[in-house]
């Protein structure tokens, strides 16, 4: 675990984002920092690519941490949540303001090729892990936080040996719906965004490292470039915002217009 000594107001909001060591996450963390947010990021094995984000943030002025956590694990939820709880006392607070479900794997196989191993590991990380992290960090939500569950274009559009898991991104689309119901007697809002092809590490890279790849999501995409982690990273920032709160239950695409 790795703190920041950086003093900063203790009215800032803070947001925890899994899977903030890298790609997405790490974006999102740096933008949400550049908003005054104090930033609590997940990491499940970098933990050097985790110090390094809090460096980031750190460098921005704003608080951090970051903690080790499995999202596939859910046994281990409660005594996650009890750390986080000592984390938030540590800096004098009671409750997270902000919540992005990020953590993610990606399998790639065709409809007929994916096993029934493949597929229960999705579901572990990609729809159990939200479901039953955000059910655990209820009690350290504020009322009025704001919830974002990371998606993909893929719920949308079809791009052949992503069916499970395009099948547990539609999932996470429809729980955000009924959390969004569920909590907002205690104006919690709760959102998905579903980033397009982003030049990443994720997947092994291939949007990223495959010009002929690359090229093809570039000339479907009608901003004619794939994405890259900062696009996302500015997209959570601005649901997050004060601004959108009369946002919740939607979901909302950052894609540059794929497939349109």
């Amino acid at each position: 675990m790795t703190l920041t000594t950086t003093t900063s107001s203790s009215t800032a909001p803070i947001t925890l984002i899994t899977g903030g060591s890298r790609g997405l996450g790490a974006a999102m963390a740096v933008a949400l920092a550049r908003d005054g947010h104090d930033l609590v990021i997940t990491y499940r094995e970098a933990a050097s690519a985790a110090d390094a984000v809090v460096a980031q943030v750190q460098a921005l002025g704003r608080r951090a941490v970051a903690l080790p956590l499995d999202v596939a694990q859910a046994a281990s939820f409660p005594a996650f949540a009890a750390q986080l709880r000592d984390t938030l006392a540590g800096w004098g607070a009671t409750a997270l303001h902000g919540l992005v479900n990020n953590a993610g794997t990606g399998v790639y196989a065709s409809f007929a090729e994916t096993t029934a191993a493949d597929f229960d590991s999705l579901v572990a990380v990609h729809l159990k892990g939200p479901f039953f992290l955000t059910q655990a960090l209820l009690p350290l939500l504020a009322d009025g936080a704001r919830v974002l569950n990371i998606s993909s274009g893929l719920a949308r559009f079809t791009v052949q040996g992503y069916a499970a898991y395009a099948a547990m991104k539609g999932g996470i689309e429809v729980l955000t719906r009924y959390q969004a119901k569920e909590l907002a007697a205690r104006g919690i809002r709760v959102n998905t965004l579903a980033p397009g092809a982003i030049a990443t590490d994720f997947g092994g890279g291939a949007v990223r490292d495959n010009p002929d790849l690359n090229r093809f999501l570039a000339s479907v995409t009608a901003l004619g470039r794939v994405g890259e982690a900062d696009d996302i990273g500015g997209a959570a920032a601005a649901l997050l915002r004060p601004g959108a709160g009369w946002i919740t239950g939607q979901r909302v695409e950052a894609s540059g217009g794929m497939f349109l």
